[in-house]
């Protein structure tokens, strides 16, 4: 067998024991899906009134905001599942498992890959209950078979460049309470976007922010695809920070472990 056959055969066996423990463990899961609903229904039913009405459109108020707000919080529910893979990462590293698979004969890309990909599943899963749940408060998409393909792959595109930061993270953190904080910017930043409002709506300054973070062009892209609203060059710049964020946390995750392995 191939040194490449060893290391699919060991990340596949990786990957079944994350799965398995994200089956054994719901809660993690139940409150990384959570978040973005809870905030989904915020905005919608308390906020979504006021905030639609400010958009206009035919139907207006409510039913209106639903609309724009869910892209955002599609983009959240990325950002707060992928933090479980930090904290996932940091108890592996300090909890003496991580040292346990460095004497056995497994390829050691195998053990961060189980992480990535295990962690794919579960973000994708759980962006199929949010838009479940936003569908039954009245989101109504106008996207067709090829915008939901296309938007299929640039959320699997934008999660697996956050998840290789997050793993960046957990490998950083010292402890597990630290990396279940590490993370909370990103879950903050779709706020200071185009995410719950215009940016054509806040100050000079902070819409100078919103409109080149990079957080702006992954929710327009999104909006886009799902709206049919004009996407510009917003997928474009929305690509180019996945490829740099994906590089940037996967080549700081392999300095971090290989670093841990020379200890």
């Amino acid at each position: 067998m191939s040194t490449m056959s060893y290391a699919l055969t060991d990340s596949a066996t990786m990957l079944r024991r994350n799965l398995r423990r994200m089956v054994r463990y719901p809660s993690m899961t139940v409150t990384l899906v959570g978040m973005p609903v809870v905030f989904l229904l915020l905005f919608v039913y308390v906020f979504g009134g006021t905030l639609g009405a400010g958009l206009g459109g035919p139907s207006g108020g409510r039913a209106e905001y639903v609309n724009y707000v869910t892209p955002a919080i599609i983009l959240m529910t990325i950002t707060a599942a992928v933090q479980g893979t930090s904290i996932s990462v940091t108890m592996d590293m300090t909890e003496g498992i991580v040292d346990r698979f460095r004497t056995m004969a497994i390829a050691r890309v195998s053990v961060l890959t189980g992480h990535v990909i295990g962690s794919l599943v579960q973000t994708m899963l759980s962006i199929a209950v949010v838009v479940g749940v936003a569908l039954l408060v009245g989101f109504r998409p106008s996207a067709g078979p090829g915008e939901w393909l296309a938007l299929t792959g640039v959320l699997v595109m934008m999660a697996f460049a956050f998840i290789w930061l997050s793993v960046a993270f957990g490998l950083a953190s010292k402890t597990v309470e630290s990396s279940s904080n590490v993370g909370l910017p990103l879950v903050l930043l779709p706020f200071l976007g185009s995410g719950f409002v215009p940016t054509d709506s806040m100050p000079t300054a902070l819409r100078w922010f919103a409109e080149y973070q990079p957080f702006t062009p992954l929710i327009e892209t999104i909006r886009g695809l799902l709206m049919g609203t004009p996407i510009g060059n917003s997928a474009v710049v929305a690509i180019g920070w996945c490829v740099v964020i994906t590089l940037g946390g996967y080549l700081w995750s392999k300095k971090l472990f290989n670093r841990e392995s020379t200890r």
